[in-house]
């Protein structure tokens, strides 16, 4: 009788689990969205009216569900609508950004107004422009917006938002991944309504003067003017420093400055993110905390600690605005935001919660956040953060003397913030940096408490005009920072590279963070497997013993040395990418001088476990097609095949460019070809091709 009343069933252990578990629900509410979100962004074809209408249905219903059953599964209904609803998001953004996408090779006169102004890679300048005219192509044809990156003599015109230019330039539509699950930039495009993007080598005129008065304008008129200033009351790299974390100019940046904050894992103190929002807001609030605090008829008859929070919030409104206001800057924002709002509620600032809710803010407005590495890397490093300082709050165990806990709150926010990013930073960028957490702790302690403190006094005495005694205290510590960046990246070993994950272990990556974070008790500790088994496949991955680019004309095969192409030149971003994407990002150089093809310019033959492949191009290529069938092999040809032999294995341009490029993978003598659409799937961003 005793073991039949202990027993429990399924039902009523879920219902008790839920019940425990009431009130720390919230924080899981970001977690099943962005599983709807990303369920979107993988599903293999768009879904139909029916399917949104049945999506629409389960939603409503588990809603309906959610509040009939609140007490008992009601959380669990819940969580369902959110995935469902998660899926619906994601699908009505990308519905309500849809624009015209250029559906040829354009060559000719481009009209346009600078709404964006960036830097390339190459680190030209570049400029995305609305309102767009392209000569001879219909109003309704014709691209929102196109992206053009200025090369050539140019210096006629000074970029700044709302100039009406022109200029001749030769325009594409994006392109999608450049190998089967690589990064789709074709899918990036669509949701910024970037329907073309080229270069011109012609100078750029102004055809109109910026509209005086738009807020945009005015903005970026006070960043420039900033920027200017501060470069030339602080000469060299500490003034282009200085300028790129005040106002996120980055324009007088070196690339070797780059290069090495980038290596020593220091690049995240140039982006107006997460760590400048809280560093500026942090020491507004808690400057003006101490400045109330000594004036008593203040302190003792207001609100100073919520009217400290207003005013912090509006010093972080106000670097939103002065930054340009991109995604990750706003991302930031909203996080202080939530932040911020809690105090005014008498509610703790930092909490899983306000994270949450600063999560769900991003989410609804940028669904398509969620697969980029800024909001990964944001979310990643802000969640464990306060989770980790919240776990040392409780604790009740040896407590650090007043006097260390600063420098140990340092090197632990630097090792937990780092530990929380380094998988997703390596999954995104292809590179991590053995030294970061050094270089981190050499540096963040100066960027907080002398930096950006100094950053803000200078924008408070440049009234008077005193603000470079601010900025002349700040040099030491930049040259400082600058020196560990240079140092650290330059020695033995700093940096490594690995090869990009499977699509699915990234999430779970996330998942197991996330359970170890989220969860209470011993429970939590289940999130090791998910973490455990996403690190052991990712060690596992195997990378395409061929590549073979959409036009044909570039190959790449994988070797003991590393990846080896046909050609020293041409098609660079595409052979950047699969060395990346490799671990091995050495020089195309590097890569073609590892030739393992045989014979001659025009006419490679490589074997490829059991069977030969010959490539064909240049002059006269198709001419040589019959002969290279004839041997058995796999013929790839760039160019379009006038007569396709019988009995001939051919990929030429015309059926490359159906399936997008190709990879091959060998085991054991047996061929395995993916195919780019294939992985892609036909969606809204790439249905037209």
């Amino acid at each position: 009788m005793a073991e039949e009343r202990t027993r429990v069933s399924p039902y009523w252990w879920l219902l008790h689990r839920v019940a425990a578990a009431r009130g720390r629900l919230f924080p899981w509410s970001p977690v099943f969205l962005a599983t709807g979100i990303g369920t979107y962004f993988l599903l293999p074809v768009e879904p139909g009216f029916g399917t949104w209408v049945s999506l629409g249905f389960v939603t409503l219903l588990a809603v309906v569900l959610a509040a009939w059953f609140w007490r008992a599964l009601g959380p669990v209904f819940l969580a369902l609508a959110l995935m469902t609803g998660g899926v619906m998001l994601a699908g009505a953004k990308a519905g309500s950004v849809g624009a015209p996408v250029l559906g040829f090779r354009f060559y000719g006169a481009v009209e346009g107004r600078v709404v964006i102004i960036d830097r390339s890679q190459s680190d030209a300048v570049r400029l995305t422009l609305d309102q767009v005219y392209l000569d001879g192509v219909s109003p309704a044809d014709t691209p929102e917006r196109v992206r053009v990156s200025l090369h050539g003599q140019q210096g006629y015109i000074d970029p700044e938002p709302g100039l009406r230019i022109a200029m001749t330039a030769h325009l594409s539509a994006p392109q999608g991944p450049v190998e089967p699950g690589g990064f789709d930039f074709q899918r990036m495009a669509w949701f910024r309504q970037i329907g073309a993007v080229g270069y011109t080598r012609v100078p750029v005129l102004t055809l109109a003067e910026a509209v005086q008065g738009r807020a945009g304008l005015a903005v970026h008129r006070l960043r420039m003017r900033i920027s200017t200033w501060v470069q030339a009351q602080m000469q060299g790299e500490e003034g282009a420093f200085a300028a790129a974390i005040m106002t996120g100019d980055r324009s007088g940046m070196s690339r070797e400055t780059l290069a090495a904050l980038r290596g020593s894992n220091l690049a995240h103190l140039l982006a107006i993110s997460g760590l400048h929002m809280g560093l500026l807001t942090g020491f507004v609030f808690a400057a003006m905390r101490t400045l109330f605090a000594l004036i008593p008829m203040v302190a003792l008859r207001f609100p100073t600690k919520k009217i400290a929070a207003v005013i912090a919030l509006g010093a972080g409104a106000f670097y939103l605005a002065l930054s340009g206001g991109n995604v990750a800057t706003e991302r930031a924002f909203i996080m202080v935001a939530a932040m911020f709002i809690a105090i005014l509620f008498d509610r703790r600032a930092l909490t899983i919660r306000s994270v949450a809710m600063a999560a769900l803010v991003v989410l609804v407005l940028h669904p398509q956040a969620l697969t980029e590495p800024g909001f990964q890397m944001s979310f990643s490093a802000t969640t464990a953060l306060v989770a980790v300082f919240g776990w040392m709050r409780d604790w009740g165990g040896w407590q650090a003397p007043r006097w260390a806990r600063p420098v140990l709150a340092v090197v632990i926010s630097s090792a937990v913030a780092g530990a929380a990013t380094a998988p997703f930073a390596a999954a995104h960028f292809n590179q991590v940096s053995y030294f970061g957490l050094l270089a981190n702790l050499l540096s963040v302690p100066l960027m907080g408490a002398i930096v950006m403190p100094l950053a803000v006094l200078a924008a408070v005495l440049a009234p008077l005009g005193l603000s470079w005694l601010a900025l002349a205290a700040m040099k030491p510590a930049i040259s400082w920072i600058l020196g560990v960046a240079s140092h650290v990246s330059s020695m033995e070993g700093a940096v490594g590279h690995v090869a990009s994950p499977p699509d699915f272990v990234v999430p779970l990556i996330a998942v197991g963070g996330l359970v170890m974070v989220l969860w209470r008790g011993w429970g939590r500790m289940a999130g090791l497997a998910p973490l455990a088994l996403g690190l052991l496949l990712w060690s596992q991955v195997q990378r395409p013993d061929l590549l073979v680019s959409q036009s044909g004309g570039l190959i790449g095969l994988m070797t003991p040395a590393g990846r080896s192409v046909n050609k020293t030149r041409g098609e660079g971003f595409a052979v950047r990418s699969w060395l990346e994407n490799d671990g091995d990002p050495v020089p195309q150089e590097d890569a073609f001088a590892r030739g393992t093809f045989l014979g001659e310019k025009g006419h490679l033959l490589f074997d490829l476990g059991t069977r030969q492949v010959v490539h064909l191009s240049g002059r006269g290529a198709k001419d040589r097609v019959t002969d290279a069938c004839a041997t058995g092999a796999l013929v790839i040809l760039s160019a379009e095949a006038e007569q396709i032999p019988r009995n001939c294995d051919l990929w030429d341009r015309k059926a490359l460019a159906q399936t997008g490029p190709r990879a091959v993978y060998v085991k054991d003598g047996t061929w395995r070809v993916v195919e780019t659409r294939a992985t892609s799937g036909v969606r809204l961003w790439n249905r037209d091709q």
